[in-house]
C-alpha cells in the first residue's frame, strides 16, 4: 500500500473512531506500551518476553487482535564509547561514517493472537536471541555488552471487534502504531549465556570443516576450542609473536 492509500485509510479510522463529544464510536483505535522485559526461563532457546499494554479508545469491546509486531534496534539512540570497536566497524564504518551508516537493525517480526479484552490488557511478546554470528543483530549485542539498548516496536494487524449492532467486525492497526523500549544490553547476554554452556556457534562450509576436523585429528587435539586455540597460536608464530589483528 502506498503513503497516499495508507493516509486516505487512517483518515477514515480516525473519522469512524472519535466524535468529539465522548461517545463511543464504531472503529477501536488501539496503543501499545512496553512495560517490561525479562528471561523465558522455560524456552527451548533463548528468549526475551517483552510485556505489551494494549488500550482501547472507541469502538466496541475488542474479540481479540491478531498482531504482528516489528522489533528493531535504533543503533543511532545511543553512544558507543565503551563498544567493541571491531565490531562496530564491521557493521557501520568508521565513527565518522556512523551519523549515515547508522541505520535501524531488524531483530525479529513476531506474530502473535491477543485474547479477548475491554479497555486494557497485557501480553507477552517472545523474542527469540540467535547466538549465529552471522547475523548482524547477533553481531551487535556482542560489540554492545553495557549500557542501555533502544528499541522500536512497530505495530499491525487486524483487530477483531463488536460493531454497533452486536455483530463481529474488522479494522486494521494503524501503521503509525508504534513503543520504544530501552533493554538492558547485559539482559541479552544473560539469557544467551544460560543455553549451551555459553558457548557460540560458526557456521562452516563442508570445506572448511572437513579442513578443521582434519587439523583436529592430525595434532590429536581434543576439542574444537583447543583446534581453533591451537591455529591462533600458530597464526601468531607465523607473524612473529605480535597479536594477530582480524
Amino acid at each position: 500500500m502506498n503513503a497516499e492509500a495508507h493516509t486516505a485509510a487512517d483518515a477514515h479510522h480516525a473519522g469512524d473512531a472519535g466524535t468529539g463529544d465522548g461517545r463511543r464510536t464504531e472503529v477501536p483505535d488501539l496503543d501499545f506500551t512496553v512495560t517490561g522485559v525479562r528471561a523465558m526461563p522455560d524456552s527451548a532457546v533463548p528468549t526475551l518476553a517483552f510485556r505489551i499494554a494494549l488500550s482501547r479508545t472507541g469502538g466496541g469491546r475488542v474479540r481479540s487482535v491478531s498482531l504482528n509486531t516489528d522489533v528493531r534496534i535504533a543503533v543511532a539512540h545511543r553512544g558507543y564509547e565503551s563498544a567493541d570497536r571491531l565490531v562496530m566497524a564491521r557493521l557501520f564504518g568508521q565513527p565518522e561514517q556512523w551519523a549515515t551508516s547508522m541505520r535501524p537493525l531488524a531483530w525479529a517480526r513476531i506474530s502473535t493472537v491477543v485474547p479477548a479484552f475491554d479497555e486494557r490488557t497485557e501480553t507477552d511478546l517472545p523474542v527469540p536471541c540467535s547466538r549465529d554470528m552471522e547475523l548482524a543483530v547477533t553481531s551487535y549485542f556482542h560489540g554492545v555488552r553495557d549500557g542501555e539498548i533502544p528499541l522500536d516496536l512497530l505495530f499491525s494487524g487486524t483487530v477483531f471487534h463488536d460493531g454497533p449492532d452486536g455483530r463481529l467486525r474488522t479494522a486494521q492497526i494503524s501503521w503509525t502504531k508504534d513503543a520504544v523500549c530501552r533493554m538492558p544490553a547485559s539482559l541479552w547476554h544473560e539469557v544467551t549465556g544460560r543455553y549451551g554452556g555459553g558457548t557460540s556457534w560458526l557456521p562452516l562450509s563442508p570445506g572448511a570443516y572437513g579442513e578443521l576436523t582434519a587439523h583436529r585429528d592430525r595434532h590429536a587435539l581434543t576439542g574444537w576450542d583447543e583446534t581453533v586455540a591451537d591455529l591462533l597460536d600458530r597464526a601468531r608464530t607465523i607473524a612473529g609473536g605480535t597479536a594477530w589483528t582480524p
